[in-house]
């Protein structure tokens, strides 16, 4: 009767795995050789995932179901049943570490004042010795990354999963405006380590605060630690990149 934790995890599970990342990855297969296959394997998740959702998104659901599968309501339609039979732990796993690569890209790619849409020349070196090499498109299409033309000099690396992506980010960024909001981050983090380390230097604070309370202020005070560093060396590159 945890209807709370019913509802969070089906909107983590639509929002998060669905429209992020499944959604996405459709995209890149559409047009494809395999595009019929993409087209009822997404038809398949979406029916399912609206009859789980009616419950408590009752009208919406009930207007895309009926469109999407020309049925009359979902009200009747069988609750969908748990099939172990369609998990692929092989296929879980190798799509899990496509995902950690975007997403280690897409946060350098931040780091590095790119903005999401920017087209940016890549290498993707060594992909081809890892089970992501089936995925270079899609990867590319996530992380907006063009072939490497004529001309082409890294000028960024980012390693993960076994593949090296090196960037040519040369013209890309304005490096003035991209020190200015770099420092501002930087002064931000600096700020809540400082209010973190407060607190856990407070006697009555750690005395009176749940244990719950000073766990997550020691994860900040940690957070913030990392981000400072990562902000600096960043801010140093800058400089170089300036000069």
């Amino acid at each position: 009767f945890e209807y709370g934790k019913a509802c969070e995890a089906l909107y983590h599970f639509a929002w998060d795995d669905v429209c992020d990342w499944y959604l996405e990855l459709a995209k890149s297969a559409l047009d494809g050789p395999d595009g019929d296959t993409t087209r009822q394997v997404l038809g398949w998740v979406l029916d399912r995932l609206l009859r789980l959702l009616h419950p408590v998104v009752p009208f919406v659901t009930e207007e895309l179901w009926t469109a999407l599968t020309g049925g009359e309501t979902v009200v009747t339609a069988p609750w969908p049943e748990q099939a172990a039979a369609l998990r692929d732990l092989a296929a879980e796993a190798e799509v899990s570490s496509l995902m950690r690569l975007v997403t280690e890209v897409r946060r350098f790619r931040s780091d590095q004042g790119l903005r999401p849409g920017q087209m940016v020349p890549a290498a993707l070196a060594g992909i081809g010795d890892t089970p992501l090499a089936a995925h270079e498109h899609a990867i590319r299409v996530l992380l907006r990354l063009a072939p490497p033309g004529e001309g082409f000099s890294a000028t960024a690396s980012v390693q993960a999963e076994g593949v090296t992506v090196d960037l040519d980010t040369a013209g890309s960024i304005d490096v003035d405006a991209e020190r200015r909001r770099v420092e501002k981050d930087l002064a931000a983090a600096r700020q809540e380590a400082q209010r973190a380390q407060a607190k856990l230097t407070s006697e009555s604070f750690l005395t009176r605060a749940p244990a719950d309370v000073v766990a997550k202020t020691r994860d900040r005070l940690q957070a913030a630690h990392e981000d400072i560093a990562r902000l600096a060396t960043r801010l140093e590159s800058l400089g170089q990149e300036r000069g």
